[in-house]
């Protein structure tokens, strides 16, 4: 299975008061990384709703385990756990320096983009995630 890393340095704008990455920004970075994955599989959200498919997120779990700060270096890993029917799962890692801050994963549907109703992928998308 295909797993993309990416860096990302914590700007001041992702920390809150008690000057640790917010928590709700975790989400954002699983969103990155999906991003990348989707894209190191040779689509783009872009290029997906330009075929009439979205992937709204049905549901989303966090484990958060040691708090980022301002200026941390992250990895952010992201792959598909499985995909099946219209549900796909991805999960994700936060790590600094090697050491596992949170993980967790998103459960997407794929739908028809007209409708937001749950229908097949693009055969192309069914086959770069089987290629993983």
């Amino acid at each position: 299975m295909k797993k993309v890393t990416i860096q990302y340095r914590v700007p001041y704008a992702d920390t809150d008061q008690m000057q640790v990455v917010y928590y709700g920004n975790y989400l954002t970075y699983f969103e990155r990384s999906r991003n990348e994955l989707l894209r190191e599989m040779g689509f783009s959200y872009k290029e997906l709703e330009a075929m009439g498919c979205a992937l709204p997120v049905k549901e989303a779990h966090v484990n958060y385990l040691l708090p980022a700060a301002y200026d941390d270096l992250l990895e952010i890993t992201g792959w598909c756990e499985f995909f099946q029917g219209v549900r796909m799962k991805i999960r994700c890692e936060v790590r600094r320096n090697g050491q596992l801050l949170a993980e967790g994963y998103t459960l997407h549907a794929t739908c028809d983009i007209k409708t937001m109703r749950p229908a097949r992928p693009p055969q192309a998308l069914r086959d770069a995630i089987a290629g993983q």
